[in-house]
């Protein structure tokens, strides 16, 4: 197999990490360097001590684009068009953009969430991939939008782990603070609310329902779990069967018909669904790693199918489960 000749820009935090811990097992690609202002001349392994003989390489502030064929950026919010100003790479080099910049689709990429995109996906050079909550909102509220059954508003609820605010260390993700504690932030107001109301019209152009979103910070370190929920007169059978039919040839989204809890999706690309009704609403659980399928994973997912290559390739993870 010919090898995907890839960077990463900004692989000190996070969801860097995840991309090098992802990529250096992938089948298909060859890290070519590793870029961060902050960590270069440290090897990577001293900075992600858990890929101590795994990775052999050395952080960057070079920036190579000559021969690059594919760019995961991982670069904090807002500084993506700056440094995509500066540098400049060629036009069959596909950019795989982790941070908000570009989640408009009038900006020029194709937004990565690939349970709807797929077929975008697939001849893009440039994608956006979607904010970790805007991941698990989307992922359990599409078969329902597609069906036009939304008339009201939505009420949903979400908890993400402490890794969803970055490496940064902040007072809200001290583990003093985190501990045994529970708090809501950006209530109404959250910025993912923005690229989910783009997919929901694409999906269906009539939707204009309000969506009510209380974010919550977990004591946990990743994962996220959403709770979403609207008036319906169907059954529950007609809404889980479309459901499945709706993520039928999705590769890591899953209908489930028993009871699911975060544990089943943390550490993997799948989102978990399962999906009930009571007292004259349809109420919606999804499950994803806020890391994974809400950033990292998702992004190697796209990488996949810009590439051609089977969309599950390095992405078969065992979840912790327990």
């Amino acid at each position: 197999m010919t090898k995907i000749k890839t960077a990463i820009i900004g692989a000190a935090g996070y969801t860097g990490g995840e991309l090098l811990r992802l990529l250096v097992h992938h089948p298909a690609c060859e890290l070519v360097y590793v870029h961060s202002n902050s960590q270069k001349g440290k090897k990577v392994a001293e900075v992600h001590p858990d890929l101590i003989g795994d990775c052999d390489l050395i952080f960057t502030d070079e920036v190579q684009t000559e021969g690059i064929e594919a760019v995961f950026l991982g670069l904090p919010h807002g500084q993506t068009k700056g440094f995509l100003e500066q540098h400049s790479f060629s036009p069959e080099t596909v950019l795989i953009d982790l941070s908000t910049d570009f989640r408009d689709e009038s900006n020029g990429f194709t937004y990565g969430l690939p349970e709807v995109n797929a077929a975008k996906i697939k001849t893009a050079k440039k994608i956006a991939n979607p904010g970790c909550f805007a991941s698990g909102i989307q992922l359990a509220l599409l078969p329902a939008i597609a069906k036009d059954w939304v008339k009201d508003t939505i009420n949903i609820s979400g908890v993400t782990g402490s890794t969803g605010a970055g490496k940064k260390l902040a007072e809200t993700s001290h583990f003093s603070y985190r501990s045994s504690n529970m708090s809501v932030y950006k209530l109404f107001t959250h910025q993912h609310l923005k690229e989910i109301n783009q997919t929901f019209k694409q999906l269906n152009a009539s939707f204009s329902s309000e969506m009510l979103f209380v974010p919550y910070r977990g004591n946990f370190p990743r994962g996220i779990w959403i709770t979403a929920y609207f008036p319906f007169d169907g059954t529950q059978e007609e809404a889980v069967a479309a459901y499945k039919e709706f993520y039928k040839n999705a590769a890591f989204t899953h209908v489930s018909d028993i009871d699911i809890d975060m544990k089943q999706a943390v550490n993997t690309n799948k989102c978990i669904v399962h999906v009930q009704k009571e007292a004259g609403q349809l109420v919606i659980y999804s499950a994803i790693d806020n890391l994974l399928k809400g950033a990292s994973g998702q992004a190697v997912q796209n990488y996949n199918l810009a590439f051609g290559l089977e969309e599950r390739m390095g992405l078969n993870l065992k979840s912790i489960g327990f």
